[in-house]
């Protein structure tokens, strides 16, 4: 194969029999839409959905400094996590520039297992080998040890519990536990980026098949569908969860993209970017960045990633993300404005599209939020 083609996941041929639209991720094959990216939205909002996740990039930390090494390269107090939890995270550049946003598993007393997002994955892995140096800690590219699914949706427990060993009920977000689904050992997580509760299925990718066949099997009944990324995104869009790329960049630190919270100066020993970080912290304080809100349009037109923010004939902010939400039934955006723009209902705010003014309410993120 040609190292200019994209990658193929373990599920590729499953994805092409069900008719699915592929298109090039992150340098990966990956389904867009199997028919109706709308129909795939409002089957994780109202039942489930089943995605191939096998993109992502899972790199493995391990040793006796493995928690040290971990809280000298991220901004998180990984410390503080106990065995069988995780934790959303940042890792940023010595000048505070976010390099991605990470979820780290604590497998066990010295085993950790970060996962970076499919276009950073490289770099990710690349910091922390440089950043390992004096600890006495493995870095290990895992990538191609993992196949990863996920099952997102309000009936996605009723489907997940019939085939697992594990204590579903007894699982929380943001914990993970592992087990067997459908006779396949499994890292089973209470993750996931779609605002619903679900779970992300870590397996060896020979197990990756059958596991897509007796999931979509398991959850014929409850209406589970295959779902591609486009749906995906739209679903993370009205969660107000940020898209590395989008909401978040190396030109910005966490404070300016206000997630100064997952930034932890307490916790012991230094960590990579903590003077600048610091110093952008005590720049935010006294001079506000923008704020990252949510838009949602009065008439019909779709802000796009790029779009200015307009108010009074004046530019004050970008759109970030832009797409039909199909939960509200009109477009919706997210954007950073200036701070004098960011309350909820400010009027007079509008988004230019393509030389046209349209209207915008603003709002409190997120768009929407499940039912608990």
């Amino acid at each position: 194969m040609s190292s200019t083609e994209p990658r193929r996941t373990a599920l590729d041929a499953e994805h092409r029999a069900l008719g699915a639209t592929m298109t090039d991720f992150a340098g990966w094959d990956m389904p867009l839409r199997y028919a109706s990216e709308r129909d795939e939205h409002l089957a994780v909002r109202t039942r489930a959905g089943l995605f191939d996740l096998s993109h992502m990039g899972e790199i493995t930390v391990t040793g006796p400094d493995a928690v040290r090494l971990l809280d000298h390269a991220v901004v998180g107090n990984v410390s503080t996590v106990k065995e069988g939890r995780a934790r959303y995270t940042m890792i940023c550049r010595a000048d505070g520039g976010i390099l991605d946003d990470l979820i780290v598993y604590r497998l066990g007393e010295r085993e950790y297992l970060v996962v970076a997002n499919a276009s950073n994955a490289q770099a990710v892995l690349d910091a922390l080998v440089e950043r390992s140096a004096g600890f006495d800690a493995e870095v290990r590219d895992d990538r191609d040890a993992y196949a990863l699914l996920a099952v997102q949706g309000p009936a996605a427990a009723g489907i997940l519990a019939p085939l697992t060993d594990a204590d579903l009920d007894g699982l929380r977000y943001y914990a993970g536990l592992t087990g067997t689904v459908a006779g396949a050992p499994a890292l089973i997580a209470r993750t996931g980026y779609t605002g619903e509760d679900g779970f992300e299925l870590f397996v060896r990718p020979e197990h990756a098949v059958e596991l897509w066949r007796a999931l979509l099997a398991a959850g014929a009944d409850a209406g589970l569908v295959p779902c591609g990324l486009s749906c995906r995104d739209t679903l993370r869009l009205e969660a107000g969860m940020p898209l590395y790329g989008n909401e978040l960049s190396a030109e910005l630190t966490p404070f300016d993209a206000g997630f100064g919270r997952v930034v932890k100066f307490e916790k012991e020993g230094d960590f990579v970017g903590r003077e600048a970080l610091a110093e952008a912290a005590s720049r935010a304080e006294s001079t506000p960045p923008r704020v990252l809100v949510g838009l949602v349009a009065e008439g019909r037109r779709v802000p796009r990633a790029g779009y200015a923010v307009v108010s009074g004939g004046e530019v004050v902010g970008e759109v970030t993300s832009g797409a039909p939400s199909p939960t509200l039934g009109k477009p919706i955006a997210m954007a950073y404005v200036d701070p004098a723009f960011a309350a909820p209902g400010t009027p007079g705010v509008g988004v230019d599209i393509r030389g046209s003014h349209e209207p915008y309410e603003v709002v409190a993120l997120p768009f929407y939020t499940r039912a608990k």
